[in-house]
Parts: structure tokens; C-alpha cells; sequence
């Protein structure tokens, strides 16, 4: 079986370079700044919350358009959309009876866009 992942290619020496490492200790957010990072990208590693994040980048939805759009149940929507808007990737406004879902502003989009730029590299 062959691997998809090149060889990573390792320093074959054990200098230190001081002034690197302290110039980038430096300016290295806290641990719980990278933690609270890395846990957002988490919520970018479901394909079904792509994909609602997908349809909401084309238009505001309500679950049950949402539902329909994904051939999902209403339930599995409204549990994917509790964990977005937990993580602060979706809002939602009332209009009578109805909820409907957005982004939650233009960063949720520009970390969107740059991802699937990002994976349509050649």
C-alpha cells in the first residue's frame, strides 16, 4: 500500500538556532489561544457541517430548506447547526415561526473560501 503523504525530511544535525526559536517563542500565541484555534478546526472536520456551511455561504436557510437541500433529517441539522453556532460559525435570526440560519460574519467566510481554494490547489 502507497502512501498519499511525502517523507517528511528531518535536519540531520543538532545546531540550534537560537535567535529563530526565541524570535518565534515570542510572538507564539498562548497555549489556550492555540487550543481554543485547534478546536475550531474541528468543527470544520465533518463534511456535513461543510456542507451546511457551504449552502449557508450561497444563502440564509431555515433547517427545514436545510434538510431538504442535504437529504437529512431536520434533527441531524438542528444537532450540526448547535455545534456552528456554538463555535460561532453561524447565527440565526426569528422571523415569525421560522428560523433561519447565515454565516455568522465575513471571517466564517474567508476561512471558508481559503479552505476550498486551499484543497482545489493543483
Amino acid at each position: 500500500m502507497t502512501s498519499k503523504y511525502a517523507p517528511v525530511e528531518s535536519c540531520n544535525c543538532e545546531v540550534i538556532h537560537e535567535e529563530v526559536v526565541n524570535k518565534v517563542r515570542k510572538k507564539m500565541p498562548k497555549e489556550e489561544t492555540l487550543y481554543d484555534l485547534a478546536e475550531l478546526f474541528k468543527v470544520f472536520g465533518d463534511s456535513t457541517r461543510i456542507r451546511i456551511l457551504w449552502a449557508l455561504d450561497e444563502a440564509e436557510m431555515c433547517v427545514c430548506d436545510i434538510a431538504c437541500l442535504l437529504n437529512m433529517t431536520q434533527s441531524a441539522i438542528s444537532h450540526q447547526l448547535r455545534v456552528l453556532k456554538q463555535a460561532k460559525l453561524v447565527r440565526s435570526r426569528k422571523e415569525g415561526k421560522v428560523v433561519y440560519y447565515s454565516l455568522d460574519d465575513e471571517h466564517v467566510r474567508m476561512i471558508f473560501d481559503q479552505g476550498l481554494a486551499h484543497t482545489s490547489e493543483k
